[in-house]
């Protein structure tokens, strides 16, 4: 389901272009107490750009169809695509032309085609091993939730 997205090849390698400068690929482990392993692995991709630019942002959205736009108040605009459908069509698009974060995009795919096949609470685990790595690639500083975590949730009586 890719929402009929039209792109020219000079658009792929701009969109690509501006999430390596001014985007953010991420891979979160969330609670949610009524997942079936307790978390769910969130998938989402984010462009920011001061919102005096906002035109942009829209630009973006009406090319990729997917996803919410806000006006932050740090004067930022923010245009958050999320789900595992949404960002695997979005990075079958421009994943090719990513430069920074071209591994980033490789871990993401596998963990979203992962996800698919979780069967069991190990399996699961095994997923949110690979998020831990997503963490390594965003120079991430203030996760709270982990594997580790997570296995002692899974772990408990």
């Amino acid at each position: 389901m890719n929402k009929n997205i039209k792109l020219t090849g000079d658009e792929i390698s701009y969109i690509a272009g501006f999430l390596d400068g001014d985007g953010c690929l991420l891979a979160q482990l969330v609670r949610r107490k009524d997942y079936r392993y307790g978390y769910q692995i969130r998938v989402s991709i984010y462009f920011y750009q001061k919102t005096k630019r906002h035109w942009f942002i829209l630009w973006l959205k009406k090319k990729l169809k997917y996803g919410t736009i806000r006006k932050r108040i740090d004067g930022m605009s923010e245009y958050c695509i999320v789900g595992a459908q949404p960002v695997k069509t979005i990075l079958g698009f421009i994943g090719h032309k990513l430069r920074i974060k071209h591994k980033l995009c490789k871990l993401i795919l596998v963990i979203i085609e992962d996800l698919k096949n979780v069967q069991n609470k190990k399996d699961f685990l095994q997923v949110a091993m690979l998020v831990d790595q997503v963490a390594y690639f965003n120079d991430s500083k203030k996760r709270k939730i982990t594997a580790s975590v997570v296995e002692n949730f899974l772990n408990s009586p």
